[in-house]
């Protein structure tokens, strides 16, 4: 219902922008329709996608192959494939709840609060940027602080401020979004709103049959170069058809490659 209403919003305006002054769709929006809209345009309805996860630290770098499928806002299935020794090691998430595999002890274990913020398989994301993929949307008010033009597109760049009593570890984000609803930068802030992760997405290109980031560097503040997390998508489809029985403990322990 909300994202018909949305819609019949930015129906009128386009059509008002015709008789009028040249405008973006963006501009008919405030900045938590802005989120909404950047949300679904990364998500869809549903996603499968296979991408290269290189993890680089000062002294080494690991580099994983990772399947990963999503429905809805909330629902994800993530994988590895590569290289063998991690083959298998799978993340199931329903709503805000989370489950990893470990094919080694073939054992799946629901994570606990305590171990939210920890990171996830290694990587500068943690288990908590995983579990609450929406958490965007639902947990922060935002507002709109600026604007710039990267591209001969507008970038709005927006705060977002957790809502009383959220659970939420973050005491502030800002997100850059294009125009288009492509996402350019997120920056994580502590309570004292000192930044701690940047994350910038780049790359981008025709994916799934439309304009996607195909690079995203997670990267602690204060790390520059030295320590970071780089996603490369290799493949991406959108709207496939997922059962429900794709998001359970079965399909964690057996993924469908």
């Amino acid at each position: 219902m909300m994202r018909r209403k949305l819609s019949a919003t930015v129906t009128l305006f386009v059509i008002s922008c015709v008789f009028s002054n040249p405008c973006t769709i963006a501009e008919a929006m405030d900045a938590a329709s802005l989120v909404r809209e950047n949300f679904d345009y990364m998500r869809d309805e549903t996603s499968v996608s296979t991408v290269e996860m290189t993890v680089h630290r000062p002294d080494w770098e690991r580099v994983s192959v990772i399947k990963a499928w999503t429905r809805g806002e909330k629902d994800s299935l993530i994988t590895i494939i590569l290289p063998p020794k991690d083959r298998g090691n799978g993340t199931l998430k329903l709503g805000r709840n989370m489950w990893m595999f470990n094919p080694k002890v073939n054992r799946v274990i629901k994570l606990p609060p305590s171990m939210m913020s920890q990171s996830w398989m290694g990587s500068d994301f943690s288990n908590n940027d995983l579990a609450k993929s929406d958490s965007i949307i639902n947990d922060y008010n935002h507002r709109i602080i600026g604007t710039e033009t990267s591209e001969d597109k507008t970038v709005y760049k927006i705060e977002s401020m957790p809502k009383l009593d959220a659970p939420v570890i973050w005491g502030m984000i800002t997100i850059k979004i294009r125009e288009d609803f492509i996402p350019i930068e997120e920056i994580f802030y502590d309570e004292d709103f000192e930044p701690v992760k940047i994350l910038t997405f780049s790359g981008i290109k025709i994916l799934g049959g439309k304009l996607y980031p195909t690079i995203m560097k997670m990267r602690k503040a204060d790390a520059e170069d030295e320590e970071y997390t780089l996603v490369k998508y290799k493949s991406l489809e959108f709207s496939i058809p997922l059962k429900d029985s794709h998001f359970t403990q079965t399909s964690l322990k057996n993924p469908r490659h």
